[in-house]
């Protein structure tokens, strides 16, 4: 895909396509988006975020669990956007999480770059790696699967 064909999506088109909301919404843009293989977002980290207030008191550092989260809306987008109207009332749900390792702390101030590629993807489930870099220094690897399923009802 040449440079001018890079798909990119502001905040209005992300919670257009998956249901997350604050304060569990974690990436803030999508800088570039191959259609059905990988994508690449942003997370402008804040001090404003409400896991800072306990993690850790005097030294904020983004919770591992909530950066392996951003690798997973990053790669929900890019189930979303190859499925199309196929994934309209559907979700994205983790299933597995391997070999994650985390490299180094992720601070307020910092602009975390998430970059997922698939593995392979067969019916419903879809497996990436993702890595979630700060200066492009590696904060962040891990493996994972998940699945796009019907969103259930909880009335």
């Amino acid at each position: 895909m040449s440079e001018d064909n890079k798909i990119q999506i502001d905040i209005n088109g992300i919670m257009d396509m998956i249901p997350h909301r604050y304060p569990m919404l974690l990436i803030d843009r999508i800088l570039e988006l191959t259609p059905g293989e990988s994508a690449t977002s942003l997370k402008n980290v804040t001090m404003n975020e409400p896991h800072f207030t306990g993690h850790f008191p005097g030294f904020p550092v983004m919770p591992g669990v909530l950066i392996i989260e951003a690798m997973a809306q990053t790669a929900a987008l890019v189930v979303v956007d190859f499925l199309g109207k196929e994934a309209e009332g559907k979700v994205v749900y983790f299933m597995t999480i391997d070999n994650a390792r985390f490299r180094r702390p992720v601070t307020p101030g910092d602009s975390m770059h998430v970059h997922v590629e698939k593995i392979q993807s067969r019916g419903p489930v879809w497996k990436f790696k993702g890595v979630a870099t700060v200066d492009g220094k590696v904060c962040a690897e891990a493996k994972f699967s998940a699945m796009i399923t019907e969103t259930e009802s909880t009335v």
